[in-house]
């Protein structure tokens, strides 16, 4: 193996642990917190992290032996299922953030009737149709013959061996990718900019009582108006950063793999392995993101798995207390007797 080979097997193992471990998190909040468990978006970012696990212990594995190993790992039919699980959960992750951020629309600008709109049997028919979309195309290349191990990125995936088939297959790959990347990508523009936008009007708003407020107490102290100005502009720049978060990760992670998908169906462009096997381990670094960018940063999933932490920590104070008076005390019982 090359440096270049062992830098990216190591980023891969890297990217593989931490998606596992995070994920894991994200899974025990889920189910430690009944207040989680209440709130419609935990459905979404539960189907999102189920894809991200799935991921991490299917697909991830399978590249890192195809790295190490510079051909397919395992016979065609585990191949085979592997391709269809990496093209089912790229597919429904993608939709899953749509739907997250369709149901921060409507949070955002129909707050009164969003318990109306966003019922848990509205997030079970999205999410229906989520897995019934990544399915359909999995399923029609798999009844095809295009899934297998393709060197260029080192792993199980959409792949065409037959000459004959190429028209079909770029065609099948155009589709697959406008209504998958592009679909997704332009739900998560539009939503999250009309939240920004809402975002942005209710800014405004406080600021100019807050000003209004500022000018009316003239004996107000110096400090006092500098931190309510500090605190107007991180008002104005929080929205934008958690927006641009969204759509940016969303971009970085998938787009480099899209694009070079798509390049790579005119053979005039060549591409090298090491690119390849770059922008496929860009798209499993979603997997690492996900659950930081709209779970456990946030307050909620913050203060639950503080709570998990302090409680495991508190048993094990407890049973090492008690094995120490145990061990102080062992002829405890028979005294008792």
């Amino acid at each position: 193996m090359s440096i270049w080979e062992l830098l990216l097997a190591f980023v891969l193992v890297l990217l593989m642990l931490v998606a596992l471990l995070a994920n894991v998190l994200v899974l025990m909040c889920f189910l430690y917190s009944a207040d989680i468990r209440k709130q419609v978006p935990g459905l979404f970012i539960l189907n999102l992290t189920f894809c991200n696990l799935l991921m991490a212990v299917s697909s991830m594995p399978l590249t890192l032996a195809g790295i190490i190993y510079k051909s397919q790992p395992g016979g065609d039919q585990v191949c085979h299922v592997v391709g269809f699980l990496e093209t089912f959960l790229t597919t429904n992750s993608m939709l899953s953030m749509a739907a997250l951020s369709i149901d921060r629309w409507i949070a955002v600008v129909f707050p009164l009737s969003y318990h109306s709109k966003m019922r848990y049997r509205d997030a079970a028919l999205i999410l229906s149709y989520t897995w019934l979309h990544s399915a359909s195309f999995p399923i029609v290349a798999a009844s095809l013959s295009w899934l297998g191990f393709h060197h260029l990125y080192a792993s199980c995936t959409l792949y065409n061996k037959r000459p004959e088939d190429r028209t079909q297959f770029v065609i099948f790959t155009g589709v697959f990718h406008t209504l998958s990347f592009l679909l997704s990508l332009v739900v998560l523009c539009f939503t999250y900019l009309k939240v920004l936008k809402v975002a942005r009007f209710h800014c405004k708003r406080i600021d100019v009582i807050t000003m209004q407020t500022l000018v009316l107490l003239v004996d107000i102290h110096p400090s006092v108006r500098e931190r309510c100005l500090e605190e107007q502009r991180r008002r104005r720049q929080r929205a934008t950063k958690k927006i641009s978060t969204f759509i940016g990760t969303f971009i970085l992670c998938f787009a480099p793999y899209v694009i070079t998908r798509l390049v790579e169906l005119s053979s005039v462009v060549h591409i090298s392995s090491h690119w390849g096997i770059i922008s496929k381990c860009l798209a499993y670094s979603k997997a690492v993101s996900d659950p930081f960018v709209y779970s456990l940063l946030r307050h909620q999933y913050k203060k639950t798995w503080k709570d998990i932490l302090n409680k495991l920590l508190k048993r094990s104070s407890i049973n090492s207390s008690a094995l120490a008076a145990e061990s102080r005390s062992p002829n405890l019982p028979q005294l008792r007797e």
